[in-house]
């Protein structure tokens, strides 16, 4: 089997030549448009989870030697779950060479972060059955170096530390609500606001209601913590 060309565009941003160009083939090819001569990426979504899993956990033992578990675990979390798979994904444009029944297609199956999330790791459950181990660390190492580098800053859940933060002061613990959902059912946009007992608050919005939630909390916490620095 040969590569499509804009499979082998993706290819070369992959940084992985496929010697079985079949498992790329496949591990784009969503559940909509599979066949029994076609066969889908859950197979191997399934195994690139635990491929990057393992890849990272290696990683931020490697990077950080003297780290504790308690340190290391959020790292992790923040660096393999699937909003951090789905931004790796746009960045090589994964999304534009997925293989979609016309459904999917007509409802932004191409930006939808789900999706793509679980796409991304069943391309790197092909580099892994392509080229081994290494060849999947060193592509994972490569698309991550950037996220692995700053993972300390990103792991830190605002949500919790907003959370410590008022508890500190002895304040009851911040309230969540969503003031508005926008947009297309495959591309929603929430805002929330996030409150202290003070009426301290701030509004944020976001692709999902987590992130939403994330960015008032972290936008919150950083006036917060400028207020105390003046006081």
């Amino acid at each position: 089997m040969k590569l499509s060309a804009d499979l082998r565009a993706f290819s070369a941003r992959l940084g992985h030549e496929f010697r079985s160009p079949d498992l790329l083939v496949q591990a784009v090819t969503h559940a909509s448009i599979s066949s029994p001569t076609r066969p889908d990426n859950q197979r191997l979504e399934f195994l690139g989870d635990r491929v990057l899993g393992l890849v990272m956990a290696e990683a931020l033992l490697q990077a950080d030697p003297a780290a504790a578990e308690g340190q290391l675990a959020p790292r992790y979390n923040a660096l393999v779950r699937k909003e951090s798979c789905a931004d790796v994904a746009r960045e090589i444009g994964l999304g534009e060479v997925l293989k979609l029944g016309r459904s999917e297609m007509m409802s932004g199956g191409r930006r939808k972060e789900a999706l793509l999330g679980d796409a991304l790791e069943a391309v790197i459950a092909a580099v892994y059955l392509d080229g081994g181990f290494g060849a999947a660390q060193r592509a994972v190492l490569r698309l991550w170096a950037g996220r692995i580098a700053a993972v300390e800053a990103d792991s830190r859940d605002a949500k919790t530390a907003l959370q410590e933060w008022a508890q500190a002061r002895g304040l009851a613990p911040p309230t969540y609500g969503e003031l508005g959902r926008d947009g297309p059912d495959h591309q929603p946009l929430f805002t929330v606001e996030v409150a202290l007992e003070t009426g301290a608050a701030e509004v944020a919005q976001a692709g999902t209601k987590r992130q939403a939630e994330q960015a008032a909390a972290k936008a919150l916490l950083a006036r917060m913590e400028a207020t105390d620095g003046r006081g």
